[in-house]
């Protein structure tokens, strides 16, 4: 099979958008019968993942079935080099063969992935030292003030027609929604998380609040909008910022906010308030200690903060392809990670609250809207970009629905502020949820 030539999509109206290494799909089918040790190696490689129940049909035709169970899923490799990739670093060359079209599926994409990462969750306890060192996930890129503004753009500058595509209607949140009940739409969802976290801020008009990664500003105009809060809101994507700029205009919420084009390490004053949601995702675990620091002199005495992340149970790298080809430098911290941060700047913690099934049932929102509309997702960028973004929505899902990610909300104040609530019942005295959305 003659080499793949490595190049980029491109946003038609974004010279330098895509954020996946693109190859061209390889369909052909090799022209020669599997080698008898090509099957061991596929029934190794099963055996090690902790034997899902899946089949796999090789490019000549031929099966090779799961043992002792009945197969569930499908998964055909269109050539020998695709079988060699996968054994050899199956965390980086699955999603690199599917998004090529060298690797297909028959099953649903999502539940094939949470028994894949069910089966080896309890696989891996018994790798021998050798494969954990040839399959391990490497660090993720460094995260300091010039990389950060890198890694952002690969993901987020895609362009933001592209993320009107399969966000939310109301506010485009990319971050987990809150739902009260299974019923609730995205946008019911969306407005709800945004107004779940306004109360554990306690905000009341004539606040002050600083807002670290701001998205497409959805947050800032809500706070702004229903709780009469002065906000400051910082973030290193011009695309997100441009979009938020003119929604805070149209919305006549401009005297309330400024939008600020930077780096969250260079935020300046003391607030009543400090939240972010879904950036420490992008911070490093190196540079915790710092944002530790900034936190704790951007609260004021009485200050609340809250942070919104992504984490895990434990310590563990990001999956390699979703750090290479989706999200760089990208670090979901585990929970005592996530209190380190607190520990640092001896702050209190009073809160925190795992959003996990909420993750996993938004992802599949934001799954449905994408699957309706992958033709037009195509013809903007190309197919290869289409099957990479569906296989990240799919692979979130099933993380959360698995359990290897968590999404944690974690509150705290100054170790010594006494002006607090008794109790956290005044949260939940009527629902988040807006009416007639």
């Amino acid at each position: 099979m003659a080499q793949s030539t490595v190049r980029r999509t491109h946003h038609p109206e974004q010279a330098t958008k895509s954020n996946v290494l693109s190859l061209p799909l390889e369909r052909s089918q090799a022209d020669r019968d599997p080698h008898s040790y090509e099957r061991w190696l596929i029934g190794k490689l099963m055996r090690m993942a902790g034997a899902p129940p899946v089949r796999f049909r090789l490019w000549n035709g031929d099966c090779i079935e799961p043992e002792q169970q009945t197969p569930r899923f499908t998964l055909t490799l269109a050539d020998p080099k695709a079988l060699y990739s996968l054994v050899a670093n199956p965390n980086l060359a699955f999603g690199d063969l599917y998004s090529a079209g060298r690797l297909e599926l028959e099953g649903d994409l999502t539940d094939f992935m949470e028994a894949l990462y069910r089966a080896v969750h309890s696989a891996r306890q018994k790798w021998p030292k050798w494969l954990n060192a040839l399959w391990k996930n490497h660090n993720p890129r460094a995260t300091g003030i010039s990389e950060a503004k890198e890694n952002i753009h690969h993901h987020y500058d895609l362009g933001n027609a592209f993320y009107q595509l399969w966000l939310d209607s109301a506010e485009m949140q990319y971050t987990c929604a809150y739902y009260e009940d299974a019923t609730k739409t995205l946008e019911q969802a969306q407005l709800a998380k945004l107004e779940h976290v306004c109360r554990k801020l306690r905000l009341k008009p004539g606040m002050t609040v600083v807002e670290a990664g701001c998205g497409w500003g959805g947050l800032a105009r809500y706070m702004a909008r229903n709780y009469g809060v002065t906000v400051h809101s910082y973030n290193i994507s011009r695309e997100q910022l441009e979009y938020a700029r003119a929604e805070a205009e149209k919305q006549g919420l401009g005297q309330l906010i400024t939008y600020v084009e930077d780096d969250y390490r260079n935020i300046k004053g003391q607030y009543d308030a400090f939240v972010s949601i879904g950036m420490l995702e992008h911070v490093g675990k190196e540079n915790y200690p710092a944002l530790s620091e900034l936190i704790k002199r951007s609260l004021k005495p009485g200050g609340i903060a809250l942070l919104h992340s992504i984490g895990r149970n434990r310590p563990m790298l990001m999956n390699a392809w979703i750090e290479k080809r989706i999200f760089p430098g990208a670090y979901p911290p585990s929970i005592g990670e996530f209190m380190e941060i607190c520990e640092h700047g001896d702050f209190s913690v009073l809160d925190v609250e795992n959003l996990r099934l909420h993750y996993a049932q938004t992802l599949s929102h934001w799954m449905d809207n994408f699957t309706a509309n992958q033709n037009q997702i195509t013809q903007m960028y190309d197919e290869h970009f289409t099957r990479a973004w569906k296989l990240y929505l799919a692979g979130s899902t099933a993380a959360f629905r698995a359990g290897s990610l968590q999404l944690f909300q974690v509150v705290f104040t100054h170790g010594d502020n006494n002006q607090l609530p008794q109790s956290r019942q005044d949260l939940y005295t009527f629902p988040a949820t807006p009416e007639g959305v």
